[in-house]
This record gives structure tokens, sequence and C-alpha cells, in this order.
């Protein structure tokens, strides 16, 4: 394999980046880049370190967009929520001004 095809396998795998801008840099099709790939996978092009740090980045980049979807999910329940008509709140409000208005004067007494 020469040089030029090790290094675009090599950034492929371990940089963590989408395969088109790394065709575009070095001036290859996306087909080309993924048949050099698929070719030159199991060749030690990329260290094992390399390697380890480009799983962890997929992982990583996974848990994230986890973390957005769920992220997601709890605004639009904030903005659900703070539409309801407060239908219940003056009854807490009541409730939890009598408690502690309750536990004041257990601290006074």
């Amino acid at each position: 394999m020469d040089e030029f095809r090790q290094d675009a396998v090599r950034i492929a795998l371990s940089s963590g980046l989408m395969h088109r801008p790394i065709t575009d840099n070095f001036g290859v099709g996306m087909s080309t880049l993924n048949q050099w790939i698929t070719a030159y996978r199991d060749i030690d092009v990329v260290s094992k370190e390399d390697l380890s740090h480009a799983n962890d980045n997929d992982r990583l980049r996974n848990e994230i967009r986890l973390l957005k979807e769920e992220r997601d999910i709890l605004k639009k329940a904030t903005q659900f929520f703070a539409r309801q008509k407060p239908s219940g709140c003056r009854a807490l409000r009541r409730m939890f001004s009598t408690t502690v208005l309750a536990a004041s004067f257990d601290v006074v007494a």
C-alpha cells in the first residue's frame, strides 16, 4: 500500500472525522476511500492506541447524541407543563403557607 492511501485510511479510521472532509482534502471520491478502508483495515495502519481513542470517540459521540435527545425531551415537557393552567396551585400555596406559618409558630413557642 502506498503512503498516500495509508495516510488517508489512517486518518479516516482514527480522526473521528466524517469521510466527506477527508475525501475533499485528499481529492478522492467517497467510494474510493471506502474501498481503501475495506481493503486496508486489517493491515496495522492505525496504532492500537489510536484505535482505542477512535472507539472512545465513537462511544462518546453516541452518549452525547443520547443526552441531547433527553435534553430536547425535557425542554418539550417543560414547555408543555408551563402552558398548563395552574388549577391546583392555589390549594398547594394555601397548604404550603399554613404549614410554614405553623412551623414558624412552633419555633417561636
